[in-house]
């Protein structure tokens, strides 16, 4: 049974989760401007180029989630009891297209993992692509977390998606 406990539970892991984002795209930039200004070499800078634009990327989304979170959390609490067509009529469809969003996030980080391991394979030895290299390991590191971190989300939102249309009887 699908409670109002239940679309606390959601939100507080989203808000939870949007921690985790920021958290981990600032410690990515960390590390991609201590890579830079430590190492400057060519394999430094094409490491770095990945991790401070998809550690940008995680705090603007986890910044996002994290600041509407609480809102979402109330207005929809308030809507199990009081107004469920609201649910039915905003919040199903709210969801339904975050749940498209993810197909799309996940196949387009599969397809940058792809591109990243390809650029590994193809320069690994070649010291004057080392930029190419390094650019490859970044970008691996980056959407093999990005879908990691995705696959959670995607999977509670699937739970929630499923949870608030069985209480509706939809």
């Amino acid at each position: 049974m699908f409670t109002k406990a239940d679309i606390e539970k959601y939100f507080i892991a989203e808000k939870q989760e949007s921690w985790v984002f920021m958290i981990l795209g600032l410690l990515a930039i960390v590390v991609a401007l201590f890579f830079i200004f430590y190492y400057k070499s060519s394999f430094a800078k094409g490491l770095a180029i990945p991790l401070i634009l998809v550690g940008i990327a995680h705090i603007v989304v986890g910044y996002t989630v994290f600041s509407k979170s609480d809102k979402q959390r109330t207005d929809n609490v308030y809507c199990y009891d009081l107004d469920q067509a609201k649910l039915k009529n905003s919040e199903v469809p709210r969801m339904e297209v975050v749940m498209k969003n993810f197909f799309i996030y996940r196949w387009s980080e599969i397809g940058l993992a792809i591109v990243g391991l390809l650029l590994i394979l193809f320069f690994r030895t070649n010291p004057d692509k080392a930029l190419w290299y390094g650019l490859g390991v970044g970008l691996t590191i980056e959407a093999l977390a990005s879908l990691i971190l995705d696959f959670f989300a995607e999977k509670r939102g699937w739970e929630y998606l499923d949870g608030v249309k069985s209480f509706l009887k939809m």
